[in-house]
């Protein structure tokens, strides 16, 4: 991955990403995807399953289909510059992106029946069919209650490692039971379950690429003990909004979050001990002082 110098002044496409999570053996683990490596958006890098907010995904038919009524998903979303459906849109999109990239299906029935046809479905959204169109032949809602809003990040009109800007808000979701996540092996290569630390320590010695908000993300995940953890602190606070605001230090770019003495926002958007800050050094962006406080 190289540093992007360019300054972008279009704004940023909304987008929805889901961190899908499971309890380990090892702990807390997390699903990362590697985008194909000739992808116009971080090819090569790992990530969550997310992508762009269609229009689709704030259809009559589509809100219909939903396990709540948009007002409510409105208010959970913490975003009064929103309307209803344009909230209600963000998790559409993200549990649409979930199928599509990851072969997850967040649906209101019995788990063993979603599993039996989560692979033919997925397929199918794959291949260009509606959304809607299969949740209604399934005659299930989605389970946005699955979905509960994390964080939201906007990119830098200078981004660091891509030439897009995205406004996206983030999403964390147990992977269902009885379902196992199956990358599609056209947009994302590989999939990998892994715990936030070992995600972390795979990226410091250039195993994987990631982009800050995916870096950033997992120092964050090392604070939760479990699922269940990670789901109770989500859904009891309302979703900080990430708003990276770069500076330059010679030929070193560095990052700054809210909560840094360097950001226009005082305050802190995440919990300590996660770092307000990362610095690019050899061709990595890491906390000022490394990785190792946390890894080690």
């Amino acid at each position: 991955m190289e540093l992007n110098h360019e300054t972008i002044d279009t704004p940023p496409l909304d987008a929805a990403s889901v961190v899908m999570l499971r309890d380990g053996a090892r702990g807390l683990e997390v699903l990362l995807l590697r985008r194909h490596a000739n992808s116009s958006v971080l090819g090569g890098a790992y990530v969550f399953p997310g992508g762009k907010v269609d229009a689709a995904d704030a259809s009559a038919d589509t809100l219909t289909l939903l396990d709540r009524a948009p007002t409510e998903l409105h208010a959970r979303l913490g975003e009064p510059a929103l309307t209803p459906a344009q909230a209600a849109a963000f998790y559409v999109a993200a549990a649409r992106e979930a199928a599509e990239e990851s072969g997850v299906l967040y649906l209101q029935v019995g788990a063993d029946e979603v599993a039996r046809h989560s692979a033919a479905t997925c397929a199918r959204l794959r291949a260009g069919e509606p959304f809607a169109a299969l949740l209604a032949e399934h005659g299930a809602l989605l389970d946005s209650d699955a979905l509960a809003p994390w964080s939201r990040w906007i990119t830098p009109r200078r981004p660091s490692v891509m030439n897009k800007r995205f406004d996206t808000r983030f999403f964390l979701a147990g992977v269902p039971p009885a379902q196992q996540a199956r990358h599609d092996d056209f947009e994302v290569t590989e999939a990998r379950w892994l715990t936030p630390r070992e995600a972390l320590r795979q990226y410091r010695e250039h195993q994987i690429d990631m982009a800050p908000p995916q870096i950033v993300s997992l120092l964050h995940l090392l604070h939760y003990r479990d699922l269940a953890h990670a789901m109770q602190d989500a859904r009891t606070r309302r979703p900080p909004l990430i708003e990276p605001e770069p500076i330059e230090q010679g030929d070193t770019r560095v990052l700054c979050y809210p909560g840094d003495a360097a950001h226009s926002v005082a305050a802190r958007a995440l919990p300590e001990p996660v770092p307000t800050r990362v610095v690019w050094r050899g061709k990595r962006f890491e906390p000022p002082q490394g990785f190792g406080p946390f890894l080690d």
